[in-house]
This record gives C-alpha cells, structure tokens and sequence, in this order.
C-alpha cells in the first residue's frame, strides 16, 4: 500500500456549494437571501432571541421564582465515605475531604450525612452535621466540631465592617 493512492470513502466528502454563480446554479443573483431587507445586506447579524422587533419570548413570559443572594448548597458527605477514606484519629477537615476526593470544593461548605457506620473515632469538623450522624460518630468515640460556612464568614465579615 502507498499513501498515495489513499482516497477519502466515496460520498463522504461533499463539495462546496457556490453560490452567487448564475441562475443555472439555483442559487446566482441573489445568492439566496431573497430581495432587499435587513438579512439581505452585508454584516448583517441577529441577536439571540430576536424576533424581528416583536417582543421575544423571554420578555413575554413572566418572572418566577427568588434566589437569595447568599444561598450556597452545601456538598454531603456520609459516614461510609468518612469510613473508607480516614484512619482512627484523623481530623476531617472540609479541606481533608477534597483533598481525599469525597467532597468537591463547595461555596456553601460540608455536611456530614448519617449513611453507613463508623467504627474508627475521628474528629469531624464540619459546615453541618445531621443529628444521626452526630450519634454515630460520638458512639464510635470521635468528637463533632461544627465550624462556619466558607460564604457566611464572608457574610460575616462583610456586615462587621
């Protein structure tokens, strides 16, 4: 075999269609933009969600719902997670968790689900923690340390100046 006798698959490559190219092309004189009218000149582009001046949906539909400002979810982690990835006596931290992959970096902070059991005691220092989630842990001799939530330290310090 020879590169030079290598060709692309029959019917997978498609000429180009020319247009402004006589009327025999079907599409010469006007090359397809019918006659006069804003589309027919040159540079003309629209805007998305224009409606030819008639009032666009999005300004027709009516406004629905409230997002408070200060509103982050917080990222869930369960005892499992905290099981599988800590040894007995470790501090989880919400920078420990994203460190150990369990827990993505989260504006709203860390809290600690009660799913699966915990048999090691470790220190869990947390946005918020569920109240089984916090009997599980105790039960197994670890402490619960609830700190707060990277955005409301924020808040915090914004409302102290």
């Amino acid at each position: 075999m020879d590169m030079s006798i290598l060709s692309p698959a029959p019917g997978s490559r498609k000429k180009r269609h020319r247009i402004g190219r006589g009327p025999g092309s079907g599409s010469g004189k006007t090359s397809g933009k019918g006659h006069k009218g804003q589309r027919a000149r040159s540079g003309y582009s629209r805007k998305p969600g224009f409606e030819g001046g008639q009032m666009p949906l999005s300004r027709r539909l009516p406004k629905r719902g409230f997002r408070h400002e200060d509103r982050f979810p917080m990222h869930e982690v369960n005892l499992e997670s905290i099981e599988k990835h800590f040894a007995a006596g470790a501090e989880v931290t919400p920078e420990a968790l994203v460190q150990a992959g369990v827990a993505a970096p989260c504006r709203g902070g860390v809290k600690v689900l009660a799913r699966g059991e915990l048999t090691k005691a470790v220190t869990v220092k947390a946005n918020a923690v569920s109240a089984g989630a916090r009997q599980k842990i105790e039960a197994a001799g670890g402490t619960v340390e609830l700190i707060a939530a990277p955005r409301a330290r924020q808040v915090a310090q914004k409302a102290a100046k």
